[in-house]
């Protein structure tokens, strides 16, 4: 049985992303591919082997005993577990459930869209389109991770998909407006754009907006980190 390091389950709400406010239930991977300069999650990043691993039927029962509908991968980075696929597509055959994939923008996700959608296709599981999205971080330069970045995932991003920009200064903002405009992202997939929690103002970032006309691009703050202590796990 395939297994999966897992660091915690949890349900709170989705602080960000296209269901911002509505009830998640977490799943949070241990291990990264990355070490951006901002992370709020290094401990899932440390001691790796310490976590535990999960099998797949267990993980399984525990998002059901949850309850709750959308389910949140998360980590650390989700796509580099071993089977994360096989995974999504079983808690998508119960079509109750709706999955959020948070990837750090440095996994292609091109191979995992293809390979869930046309298992989808054969075995009939329905509204995959409503019930699977992926939320695509693009590093921008302040990460120190800018360059590690796939750059296909913002060719493949689509329509149940968010592109997230984490910006801390005028450097990363005029960045996100280079990728938003090379690929087209608004016309093509949800685009948003928050702050480092700590650096720059919210304010200077609509401010940025405003002065660049970037119609279609939302700002977003993380709600769990101005409801709870913005250093809290488990929320």
């Amino acid at each position: 049985m395939r297994k999966y390091r897992v660091a915690e389950i949890f349900s709170s709400i989705n602080g960000e992303a296209r269901r911002a406010g509505e009830l998640a239930t977490f799943v949070r991977f241990a291990g990264c591919n990355l070490n951006c300069t901002y992370c709020d999650t290094k401990w899932a990043m440390e001691n790796v082997e310490a976590f535990a691993q999960l099998e797949k039927d267990t993980l399984l029962n525990i998002i059901k005993e949850k309850g709750i509908r959308n389910i949140t991968l998360t980590g650390g980075e989700p796509l580099i577990q071993l089977g994360i696929d096989e995974l999504i597509i079983d808690i998508l055959r119960d079509n109750y459930y709706r999955v959020e994939i948070e990837t750090n923008g440095a996994v292609a996700i091109r191979p995992f869209k293809e390979h869930i959608r046309e298992t989808a296709e054969a075995e009939g599981i329905t509204d995959i389109d409503d019930r699977l999205c992926f939320t695509i971080d693009y590093k921008c330069p302040c990460s120190g991770m800018d360059a590690m970045m796939c750059m296909d995932n913002y060719a493949a991003a689509d329509a149940s998909d968010v592109v997230k920009f984490v910006v801390s200064d005028e450097a990363d903002l005029l960045r996100m407006k280079e990728i938003v405009e090379e690929y087209n992202l608004c016309s093509r997939s949800t685009v948003y754009i928050s702050p480092v929690f700590g650096g720059i103002e919210p304010k200077d970032i609509v401010d940025y907006m405003l002065h660049n006309n970037l119609n279609d691009v939302r700002l977003q703050l993380q709600l769990h980190k101005y409801i709870w202590d913005p250093n809290a796990r488990g929320v």
